[in-house]
């Protein structure tokens, strides 16, 4: 007597199979259904006012890892040692941005509106991060071309950008 052989699909490997079929096409394709975060030893984190404003920091973040990751979908920027961060413009910057891997992002910072603003502050530093989790890099006065301090008042940040001219655009410059 002859046995036929038979393929078995176990119950597991059908659903993810099934799982794949349905998946977006860049999940399907990696096989991957979220990107890590990114860790900060991963990213270069830069800062430097604009030419054209010196309201405004320009930021950036590069990942310099093998394989792409995410952040936050805001940067986090704080002053010096006052309390609270630049709040995100527009608002619900919650979630996260993909960064490919030697990917960089892009961001603009208003430290505030009116330089005269009687309520300014003063701070010797700025530090940005990639993600709230992170320690970020700070950066002083001098090194950001401000002077010998940053004036803020009321900061915001833009989300991430695929471009310096995009962020520009968002935060009103250009």
């Amino acid at each position: 007597m002859r046995m036929r052989a038979a393929i078995v699909v176990p119950a597991a490997s059908a659903a993810v199979a099934a799982l794949l079929l349905t998946a977006p096409q860049s999940q399907a394709a990696t096989g991957h259904h979220r990107t890590a975060r990114c860790a900060e030893k991963s990213l270069t984190v830069r800062a430097k006012a604009a030419a054209s404003d010196s309201t405004v920091l320009r930021v950036g973040v590069t990942n310099r890892g093998a394989r792409a990751c995410v952040v936050d979908r805001v940067p986090t920027v704080t002053f010096g040692d006052l309390d609270g961060a630049a709040l995100p413009v527009p608002e619900g910057g919650t979630g996260t941005y993909r960064l490919a891997a030697g990917g960089t992002a892009y961001a603009d910072v208003r430290t505030i509106a009116d330089p005269a603003d009687p309520e300014a502050r003063r701070v010797d530093t700025v530090t940005v991060a990639a993600s709230a989790a992170h320690w970020g890099r700070s950066f002083t006065a001098a090194q950001l071309g401000t002077g010998r301090k940053v004036l803020v008042w009321e900061p915001v940040t833009t989300w991430w950008q695929k471009s310096a001219a995009a962020a520009d655009r968002a935060i009103g410059l250009g």
